[in-house]
């Protein structure tokens, strides 16, 4: 019985001790003081659900959140307003208020953005879903984006997922995008997902689960590149404690930086929502804990960066609490 009992231990080693050397390092990680300046610079953003262009909500709610955000550093909105067909198309019928959500917002709050945010489930991994490599379902996406624009939005968000790493007919889009959204001088801004915390990671994970939930650091670098704003998707990290879910979020604001130029907006998402399942803790994926890696992440690597913010998910799920949290820890 000695050898299977050393192997049982042998096994328990080995899936204990990385574990723990790696809650030691994240934990450390949330550990120590603000670098100066590194709070809001007027460059966050929020997304807004549904209700805001398919005629619930009304003029009271509009001057309610104007209120809410006023004197924040909020200045784009991702509002809702797809989402896309599987095959790229989009019908005007699902964004019939647009014109009073856009007149609306630039009256009571001059300065704001209000970008249309388009996604789709992706058909990476179930048969169901927008194949980004035909390229008449990418040329779909194109002309969407068009018409929506025509439409009278700022901007332009894209929120396709599951996106594996390193999809190339990904890349091409936003190539194709970016002409359209360059020539009609507007952002084009896409939410991403997070990055390996370590090395090839999203390898190992697609390999054994077959849904990678990481992008390689090199592939985030690759779609910064290409767009005019990239928001992590920072939340969902099935951290179970407020340190490690906050250290989490400093090692990938790191991340994120060392690999964005300049001349993108950086923004890093606050989990503006409350349930509890395997992915997410309510108790340690905090607004609080989340702005406190954003700040030691953005001290530590970069705190001169401009182009850099946090955005807000989601607003119809959101607390006061939450709101607070941003106003205190962020201004």
């Amino acid at each position: 019985m000695r050898w299977p009992r050393r192997i049982a231990l042998a096994l328990v080693l080995l899936l204990t001790v990385p574990a723990l050397a790696g809650a030691t390092a994240l934990r450390l990680n949330y550990a120590g003081e603000y670098e100066k300046g590194t709070k809001t610079r007027g460059k966050d953003a929020v997304w807004l659900g549904h209700a805001w262009v398919d005629g619930r909500k009304k003029d009271a709610d509009l001057d309610a959140f104007a209120a809410r955000t006023r004197g924040t550093g909020i200045r784009d909105l991702y509002v809702h307003a797809g989402p896309l067909e599987h095959d790229g198309t989009l019908p005007a019928t699902r964004y019939p208020r647009a014109r009073w959500l856009i007149d609306g917002v630039h009256r009571r709050i001059p300065g704001l953005r209000v970008q249309a945010w388009l996604g789709d489930k992706l058909a990476t991994e179930s048969p169901d879903g927008l194949r980004l490599e035909r390229a008449a379902s990418r040329a779909a996406v194109v002309r969407s984006a068009d018409r929506i624009l025509a439409a009278g939005f700022d901007g332009v968000h894209f929120d396709l997922e599951p996106l594996h790493s390193g999809d190339r007919d990904y890349l091409s889009l936003l190539d194709d995008l970016r002409v359209l959204t360059q020539a009609r001088r507007v952002p084009l801004s896409v939410a991403a997902h997070q990055m390996d915390p370590l090395p090839t990671v999203h390898s190992v994970a697609g390999a054994v689960t077959g849904s990678p939930k990481w992008w390689s650091q090199e592939f985030f670098g690759e779609v910064a590149r290409r767009v005019d704003q990239i928001a992590v998707m920072s939340y969902d990290t099935w951290m179970p404690l407020e340190s490690l879910y906050g250290g989490y979020v400093a090692q990938q604001t790191s991340l994120a930086l060392e690999v964005t130029p300049r001349s993108t907006d950086l923004l890093m998402g606050l989990p503006f929502f409350h349930e509890d399942d395997l992915g997410h803790w309510e108790n340690a994926e905090t607004v609080a804990a989340a702005i406190r890696g954003t700040r030691l992440g953005l001290g530590r690597t970069d705190r001169e960066r401009e182009r850099f913010g946090v955005a807000l998910y989601v607003d119809f799920a959101a607390e006061e609490e939450d709101w607070a949290a941003y106003r205190e820890e962020w201004h």
